[in-house]
Formats: C-alpha cells, structure tokens, sequence
C-alpha cells in the first residue's frame, strides 16, 4: 500500500506561492490511487474574483522563475475558477461561491489529505490577518 503523499521538496515550489498570497483556505489532496492523470490535486479559495487571478498569475510568475511551465491554464482573467495543470499536480483556483457550488473536496471525500502545515511558516505571523491587500496584482518586474 502506497504511503500517504507528503509534501516533500519536490512541492516546495508550488506551495511557496500559494501561501504568499493570503488564500482564505488551501487543501491538498492525494489522488494517486484514484485517477491516472496526476497526483495531487490541490484546491485554493480566494475571498474574490481579483484575488483569485492574483494568486493564479502569482503562482505562474513564480513558478516560471523556477523554470516550471504551467501545462494548461483556464479561466484566469475570469476570476471564479482558474485551474493550473501541471501536470503531477493540477492547482485549482477558486472563488469562495465556486468553490461552494463545485465542492471539489466533497468529490474527492475519499481520498488522503496532505498535511500542509509545514507551509504555514512561509506567511508573516504579524501580516496573517490583513486581507486587505490579498488581491493587489503586483506589477511585473521581468
């Protein structure tokens, strides 16, 4: 039987810039036993439509900077549900109505969730409560 995944360094990269951006609720889920077309599935809420774009163009721009390439991409600029494939990992971006209504966790109720905890020390314990700038697009500097 195959062990729980554990986010090992080889995930660093794809948490680091989720946690960056203040996410109402981040859940990683283990999907290797239930699917063939990636290993984790990890599910994000932002409390906005511009928050969400925001932490799905972070997450790109960083992860470009790492030299990682985002597979496919959707639904962006819309601001409700973006989704990120990378392939082992696919990134859903949502706003908190979508994810509601979509309620990816439910559909995947069954498989193991990644412990993430680890990943919370990336977040400035003194910044933790301002939402307010969780949305700012960030202009870029490439």
């Amino acid at each position: 039987m195959t062990p729980p995944m554990d986010p090992t360094e080889e995930y660093t990269p794809y948490f680091t810039p989720i946690f960056e951006r203040k996410a109402k609720s981040i859940t990683a889920i283990d999907v290797r036993k239930m699917t063939s077309y990636t290993d984790m599935i990890v599910i994000v809420e932002g409390g906005s439509g511009r928050q969400v774009t925001s932490i799905a163009e972070h997450i790109i721009k960083a992860l470009k900077k790492e030299e990682i390439k985002v597979l496919g991409m959707e639904g962006i600029k819309e601001g409700e549900w973006a989704l990120l494939d990378y392939g082992h990992i696919i990134i859903h971006v949502f706003e908190s109505k979508a994810k509601d209504f979509y309620d990816l966790e439910g559909l995947w109720s069954d498989a193991p969730r990644i412990d993430l905890s680890r990943f919370g020390s990336i977040l400035d314990p003194n910044d933790a409560g301002d939402d307010n700038d969780a949305g700012d697009n960030e202009d870029d500097d490439d």
